[in-house]
């Protein structure tokens, strides 16, 4: 099969699952599972906020809302499931004619237990995801992209999937090989996604999460606002990096949380200059710094 059909086949095979996981809600459906997340999340919100002088709509509500659906599902639709799986098979092709290589499996975990399989991804995974998010701090090119992300001031449930585009190619090519080494594809296991995707949301919510000796282990409200802190410790980059866990950021001494944090200010030094659309948003890193 050529590439050109490997993308339209991709291409027309998304856009028909897409279609089908909206016309037929069912327990795996990632799709109503992320709606249903969100609005019992946000409920806690209005329930037992945090910061009580957020409006209820706050700042980029709305905003926050497109981005979650452009990230998790447009994004996809128009170009990116159908752009990745060519370049898998670049990639494969690559191996096998170069070195011989035809399967990247080096720890078969097929024949253990499901719980230590969905065990093994997720720690697998996040322990990627802080490594890949610390790069986006710390290489100046890829910080341009996270800023996006760090434009928050006020934060909300759906800040959570604000982020560029350019960080989704960075994230999965971070990911591709780890986890294909141990024999996962990027969409194995809801489970393991509905799970982190759970954290995610409650992290940037406004709410009070108290976790007790288990903020050692997962990250929370609490943590995470630091992460978003506008003044950062002098010579850090950012602190607080935890994805879904803390664990890494305790074991690797990035944890900062000087005090409450509640009514911090959020996002980096000249946040009120930078764009409110989504457009502009998109384009803003790719602009000439002045």
């Amino acid at each position: 099969m050529s590439y050109s059909e490997v993308f339209l086949n991709s291409f027309k095979g998304y856009a028909q699952y897409m279609w089908h996981e909206v016309l037929n809600p069912h327990w795996g459906n990632f799709f109503y599972w992320l709606i249903a997340i969100s609005v019992v999340v946000y409920l806690l919100e209005l329930l037992f906020p945090w910061r009580k002088n957020q409006p209820v709509l706050r700042q980029d509500f709305w905003l926050d809302g497109f981005y979650m659906f452009f990230n998790v599902f447009i994004f996809s639709l128009i170009g990116y499931a159908a752009l990745s799986n060519v370049m898998v098979e670049l990639f494969n092709d690559f191996l096998q004619g170069t070195f011989g290589i035809s399967n990247l499996v080096a720890i078969e975990i097929g024949s253990w237990p499901r719980w230590a399989q969905l065990l093994t991804l997720f720690l697998v995974r996040d322990f990627v995801q802080w490594n890949t998010h610390v790069i986006l701090h710390k290489v100046p090119f890829l910080w341009r992209f996270h800023q996006v992300h760090h434009s928050v001031e006020q934060m909300g449930f759906a800040a959570h999937l604000r982020y560029h585009f350019m960080e989704t190619f960075v994230y999965r090519t971070m990911e591709y090989l780890p986890l294909a080494m141990i024999g996962f594809g990027i969409q194995d296991f809801i489970v393991v996604h509905l799970f982190a995707l759970t954290i995610g949301h409650l992290n940037h919510a406004n709410i009070y999460l108290p976790l007790g000796p288990l903020k050692y282990l997962f990250n929370s409200p609490q943590m995470h606002i630091w992460h978003h802190a506008k003044e950062l410790p002098k010579g850090t980059s950012g602190v607080n990096y935890g994805i879904t866990l803390s664990i890494w950021d305790y074991l690797f001494g990035t944890v900062w949380m000087p005090h409450d944090g509640r009514d911090i200010e959020l996002g980096f030094e000249g946040v009120e200059k930078y764009p409110h659309g989504f457009l502009e948003q998109v384009v803003e890193p790719f602009k000439k710094e002045q």
